[in-house]
């Protein structure tokens, strides 16, 4: 996800020049600056205190962007006079709530929870913000504009960001999946991977484009392509025999239930 919004920020026209990271490997950090033009420190070579230190100093805006287990140690290791007090960090870790975050850091800083998701490399990302306790309005302003140029912001209250993150920060997977699967199909029927390729990836991106641009329920868009007595309805009919409705419901609590196991710890 870290590379993800890197990605994005870059090619929303943000110079590389204002961004520093940190990583874990000498290899990865000599691939960021060499394919990023960023400047980049890596933990393996020097540390993880000095490392991280170096990322975040004079810093306005802080991107934790490391896996659940590891935020609460990383903050911990954010300590003057590297991090400005003023600097707002953001996290875009599923599970760790804000108030761990904000015990964490030394120095009191303002901690804002983002759940932004891959589509950010190409610009168009949906990312949930909740702030912390701590937070601005400024702030909240400020980290808008900074997930703007990777796509849509929703700010939502930090119950909501969890629930969030198993619709649209999960969702490019199962986007995929179906995607997946209706190549497989197109295979079945006698296409090749090329061809089955093509077929489900533009019918994907025109139905994504076209809910948008007409700005219709796609309930009705999808009435409008099916034809009583036709086959998309018969396609349709057997698919809800399937009780997508409720596969979806107990995917996404499955994946909510784990979000809070990670903020339990477990």
């Amino acid at each position: 996800m870290g590379t993800a919004i890197l990605d994005g920020l870059i090619a929303s026209g943000m110079g590389a020049t204002g961004i520093t990271v940190s990583t874990k490997s000498a290899a990865s950090a000599a691939k960021l600056t060499t394919g990023h033009g960023v400047k980049a420190f890596s933990v393996e070579e020097s540390g993880a205190e000095s490392a991280n230190g170096n990322a975040v100093e004079n810093a306005d805006v802080v991107i934790v962007a490391v896996k659940p287990g590891y935020v609460i140690e990383t903050l911990a290791q954010l300590t003057s006079p590297k991090l400005n007090a003023d600097a707002l960090v953001i996290s875009v870790a599923a599970g760790i709530t804000n108030s761990a975050m904000e015990s964490a850091l030394p120095l009191g800083n303002a901690v804002i929870r983002a759940m932004p998701n891959t589509p950010a490399i190409v610009g168009r990302a949906m990312t949930g913000l909740a702030l912390g306790s701590r937070a601005t309005g400024a702030q909240k302003q400020l980290a808008e504009e900074l997930f703007a140029t990777v796509g849509k912001t929703l700010v939502v209250a930090e119950n909501q960001i969890d629930a969030l993150s198993t619709i649209s920060g999960s969702g490019p997977a199962y986007v995929f999946l179906l995607v997946e699967e209706l190549i497989k199909a197109a295979q079945h029927h006698g296409f090749s991977t090329e061809d089955a390729t093509l077929l489900v990836n533009e019918t994907f991106l025109g139905a994504a484009e076209l809910l948008v641009a007409s700005g219709k329920d796609p309930a009705d868009l999808r009435r409008q392509v099916t034809s009583p007595n036709g086959t998309t309805m018969q396609a349709i009919a057997r698919m809800q025999k399937a009780n997508l409705d409720q596969m979806f419901i107990e995917a996404t609590d499955a994946a909510l239930a784990r979000a809070r196991e990670i903020a339990a710890g477990n």
